[in-house]
């Protein structure tokens, strides 16, 4: 019976036109963003912050469910209403980010494992109490000449199975996170190389977890060149290798994909998602995103702090929820980033930088 409602769960989440929106930056993440555009960070502007976006009008119409932070999930909107329960009052399915960051691991050059099983089960209990219904882990897997060891992928792919096994066994659909980085010179081939090892690697952990594929979701990068690579491959290139991996990796027993932005511009990511699904060939899951500043930076950078921009930086949310639904439908173009939709329904264009 817990399985089946695991399942219902996982393929709410992966609804056709909706994905997921990650805001569940850490404190001190948010407020390096909160700092560069001015905003002073505290609980309160924070908690504010995330108001913003939940309260958005026709959120639910794109947004299937929010990852929080452990401090968002306590918080009470300005109504009084818990975080979580504004959420689910709009249709959204409230989620948990349950790592406590990553550590260096032993005898390694640098390399990083996230921890936070130790206690986990009694967190996902409070958690529940508040809520939630679905949980985030994620590993970091960093590429350079060398890297990443054999060591590092396998440490990394049995915390995050241990981490989905504890959450089925709790009630919580576990979404699985190899973020294999963005950050270095290398090619979209060594992204590939390095996604596919990371990819069977998670899954033959998870198989010795007994962890449900049809209860969980998987959100990992997409295939692209290092931001440093002389080489960048073109929309349709990053599509078609990041198809061709999860293809080969990935079991077609899991409901969905939603692929983190991993430091893409917002429309590139949107581009990106857009563009793998409408590549030809066996697509056994649906692909969605559960982007973070992709979904939130020009909002952010809009609202900066000021209740006057409350508005505007709805608008611009929702117009970017808009579009990355579209994507996952494999029906956006990139003339939708000229429109932005007003309460009333009409259109207006926005001459807005990438």
């Amino acid at each position: 019976m817990m399985l089946r409602g695991l399942e219902a769960t996982a393929r709410t989440l992966v609804a056709n036109g909706k994905g997921i929106l990650a805001a569940d930056e850490t404190i001190g993440t948010i407020t390096r963003r909160f700092e560069r555009l001015k905003i002073e960070s505290n609980a309160e502007s924070r908690r504010t912050y995330r108001e913003l976006l939940f309260t958005a009008p026709e959120a639910s119409s794109f947004i299937s469910g929010a990852i929080l932070h452990d401090e968002t999930i306590r918080q009470l909107g300005s109504d009084g209403t818990r975080l979580p329960d504004l959420l689910l009052d709009r249709g959204i399915i409230p989620g948990i980010k349950v790592d406590l960051g990553v550590k260096r691991l032993a005898n390694t050059e640098g390399e990083m494992v996230a921890e936070g099983l130790d206690g986990l089960a009694d967190r996902l209990n409070e958690y529940r109490s508040f809520g939630a219904q679905f949980a985030k882990w994620r590993a970091v897997i960093r590429i350079d000449e060398r890297l990443p060891t054999r060591k590092c992928i396998v440490a990394n792919a049995h915390a995050l199975a241990r981490y989905a096994a504890i959450c089925q066994e709790g009630g919580f659909v576990p979404i699985v996170e190899p973020d294999v980085l963005m950050d270095g010179p290398h090619t979209l081939d060594r992204c590939a190389e390095i996604t596919g090892q990371t990819l069977h690697s998670v899954f033959d952990e998870l198989s010795r977890q007994d962890v449900s594929l049809e209860g969980m979701l998987l959100k990992p990068n997409m295939v692209v060149a290092g931001t440093a690579c002389p080489t960048q491959a073109s929309i349709t290139e990053v599509a078609a290798a990041t198809l061709r991996c999860l293809q080969r990796h990935v079991p077609a027993a899991v409901p969905g994909i939603v692929f983190l932005s991993g430091g893409q511009s917002d429309l590139k990511a949107t581009a990106h998602l857009n563009s793998i699904n409408l590549m030809d060939g066996p697509k056994p899951w649906k692909l969605s995103f559960s982007f973070g500043r992709a979904l939130q930076d020009r909002a952010l950078a809009t609202w900066r702090g000021n209740k006057a921009h409350w508005i505007d930086a709805q608008r611009i949310f929702i117009h970017r929820a808009r579009n990355n639904a579209a994507a996952t439908l494999g029906k956006y173009t990139p003339s939708f980033e000229n429109e932005i939709r007003q309460p009333s329904d009409t259109f207006v264009s926005t001459d807005e930088d990438d």
